[in-house]
């Protein structure tokens, strides 16, 4: 079985960019499954259903959803395994852009909109950094100066990611992924497989469920800001 990471902020198209490949590698014979983490809500089961492809959705509540996701791979690679899957695609909930869902020896995608802005590959973290194909949606609501400067920025920020420009609507540029993806290792188990960059820093007081404001109910990791005068000379 191929496992295949899905990562990218909400609502950059991760879920109709995983339809269309879910699609084409039907087309193909294979047998590919889903599982969807997310934080509160995911009506995503509903779509894959109506494709008849086994998915299961996990909702962290009040859980770091990708610790929550780190917390129950395992499980869900033995999942797959036992529906005999060819493929097996997870999708993070990518609310947090310093998140890091990527696993060394799997096979990493990362999908970013180009409405988000130029800046935008700068501000998120591993997801985009760390991914071996990164797939550019919306490309084709912008002028092709926009396109090229968004690529290119894509590229600063991860110069040795394979880079797919893919329309979630039409399916345009999707056969190409799924040919990437079918290059993809084997994935038998994760037990003792490493994330390729750190989670975020864990654990606070209000990760336990405090809720009150100030110094004396904060523990655990925190990072403070400085607030101390500057002085213009």
């Amino acid at each position: 079985m191929k496992l295949i990471t899905f990562s990218g902020p909400p609502s950059s198209g991760k879920t109709s960019v995983l339809l269309k490949v879910i699609g084409e590698l039907c087309r193909d014979g294979m047998h590919p499954g889903v599982i969807k983490f997310d934080c509160l809500y995911a009506n995503e089961a509903e779509q894959f259903d109506r494709i008849h492809v086994p998915v299961r959705v996990g909702l962290s509540g009040n859980v770091c959803p990708d610790h929550f996701f780190i917390s129950n791979i395992q499980e869900g690679v033995r999942w797959g395994m036992q529906q005999q899957l060819d493929f097996l695609f997870t999708e993070s909930a990518g609310l947090c852009n310093r998140c890091s869902p990527h696993i060394k020896n799997v096979r990493a995608v990362c999908v970013i909109d180009n409405l988000m802005g130029m800046e935008t590959p700068r501000k998120i973290g591993p997801m985009l950094r760390m991914a071996d194909i990164v797939v550019i949606t919306k490309s084709d609501i912008v002028s092709q100066a926009e396109r090229e400067v968004f690529a290119f920025r894509v590229l600063q920020a991860n110069p040795k990611a394979k880079l797919l420009f893919i329309n979630g609507i039409t399916g345009q540029g999707v056969y190409e992924l799924s040919r990437l993806l079918n290059d993809a290792p084997e994935t038998a188990t994760v037990e003792n497989y490493s994330l390729r960059f750190s989670m975020p820093a864990a654990l606070c007081s209000y990760c336990l469920g405090e809720t009150k404001i100030g110094d004396n109910y904060q523990m655990g990791n925190l990072k403070k800001m400085n607030f101390n005068p500057i002085i213009n000379r």
